[in-house]
């Protein structure tokens, strides 16, 4: 437990590769100095937010923000670079545990070369891969690379378990967000929308690919809209690691466009708006929170599309629709995701209260299921590899001593 490693404090070497996973890697080092004291180092990988908890960073993580085997290729050189630096640099420090977040790409390829330079260090992964959806036999894999498993739904850890893993459920982050207390009316009075003006909440992705192939639909869409909501305003969050583009792409957008920034705007602003127009990933949890009406969107390079049909199990890509088993929050995927389309969804969320309502109503029950009460899932999360690092410190072996024939913890 935490106070067996709070006295000598322990060192976490995290690795984050997106923002989710910068989030996520937030939320849990600040759980784990609440838990210690204090008393724990972090070193890594991460973005802005585990920056602002104490992480210097060994790189910018933004080199690691790829997505899709097309998106990939050019940038592998630079990523085998990056594995290796790390790998070297944890083998230099030895930290008390080794905690990969998402960003299977770059994580489990670390975490197999350390498994194979240094049996000793405990590896974790947090968000377990979902091999409910595709590639089922991911779940041998990591039981055969990783000590424990960290996973975010509650069905999760029986896939692995079953492989000899250790899998512990600590509930989705995205609920310890302010997803569903946001403020609207300050969020209207700071950027001056008027109570008339119909707001629209536009989050294209954190991918630089996904914004690219996602804003000029956005743009479109809008632009069917404008005529019969002359007063629509569309307010679209973003990350550092597309700022640029999403600021260049929005310049000339048909109706009165606001970009912002943080957590509490992107809130604020799901609370000001009546329906949201997202990418899919995360974000469509944190809607779903908000109790959002929203139409998911997403379009991937045609040749990982190809690739990835002959692997996916599931109906849905939203994991709202995937709780439920129904199509309650509309996709319009690759050949769906045209303006056409996406403007009738969304013009139909604005103008049908009922639509809405639907919409509203069942999402309450996926709340729950994705860890809403009294332990913050950041704290299970960090009780968990906490966990890890004291039964390791219990069983290493005397400095000095060899570990010949020496297994897995």
């Amino acid at each position: 437990m935490a106070d067996d490693v709070a006295g000598d404090a322990p060192t976490l070497f995290l690795i984050a590769g997106e923002p989710s996973g910068d989030a996520l890697g937030a939320r849990l080092m600040a759980a784990a100095k609440r838990l210690t004291g204090g008393k724990v180092r972090f070193v890594g990988i991460g973005g802005e937010r585990m920056t602002a908890e104490g992480l210097v960073s060994l790189f910018p993580m933004a080199e690691l923000t790829l997505f899709g085997i097309f998106e990939l290729l050019p940038h592998l050189p630079n990523l085998i670079r990056r594995i290796d630096q790390t790998v070297a640099e944890i083998l230099r420090m030895r930290p008390d545990a080794v905690v990969g977040i998402d960003s299977p790409g770059f994580t489990v390829r670390v975490a197999k070369k350390l498994r194979s330079a240094d049996p000793a260090i405990p590896l974790v992964h947090y968000v377990a891969p979902t091999v409910w959806a595709w590639k089922p036999k991911r779940a041998a894999k990591y039981a055969a690379i990783y000590d424990h498993l960290l996973a975010v739904l509650p069905f999760e850890p029986p896939y692995f378990e079953k492989e000899g893993l250790a899998c512990t459920f600590v509930g989705h982050s995205v609920v310890e967000g302010r997803a569903g207390r946001g403020d609207g009316p300050g969020f209207r009075q700071r950027h001056g929308i008027a109570a008339t003006d119909r707001v629209v909440a536009v989050l294209p992705g954190s991918r630089k690919g996904e914004v690219s192939r996602l804003l000029p639909d956005f743009r479109a869409t809008l632009d069917l809209l404008r005529p019969t909501h002359p007063n629509l305003v569309a307010v679209v969050p973003t990350v550092a690691t597309v700022r640029d583009r999403v600021a260049a792409a929005i310049a000339d957008w048909p109706v009165r466009t606001l970009m912002v920034e943080g957590d509490n705007e992107k809130y604020d602003a799901f609370a000001a708006a009546e329906a949201a127009l997202a990418a899919s990933g995360t974000v469509a949890l944190e809607l779903a929170l908000a109790r959002l009406p929203t139409v998911i969107a997403y379009r991937l390079n045609p040749v990982t599309v190809a690739l990835y049909r002959r692997l996916i199990r599931v109906k849905y890509v939203n994991l709202v629709n995937l709780m439920l088993d129904r199509m309650l929050v509309p996709e319009l995927l690759q050949q769906d995701c045209r303006p056409d389309r996406l403007a009738a969804e969304l013009g139909r969320l604005l103008d049908d209260p009922e639509a809405r309502q639907v919409q509203i109503d069942g999402v309450a029950e996926v709340a729950r299921w994705l860890g809403q009460g009294d332990i913050p899932p950041s704290e299970r999360a960090a009780h968990a590899i906490l966990d890890v690092v004291a039964e390791h410190r219990s069983i290493r072996p005397q400095e000095g001593k060899p570990r010949t024939g020496e297994q897995r913890p």
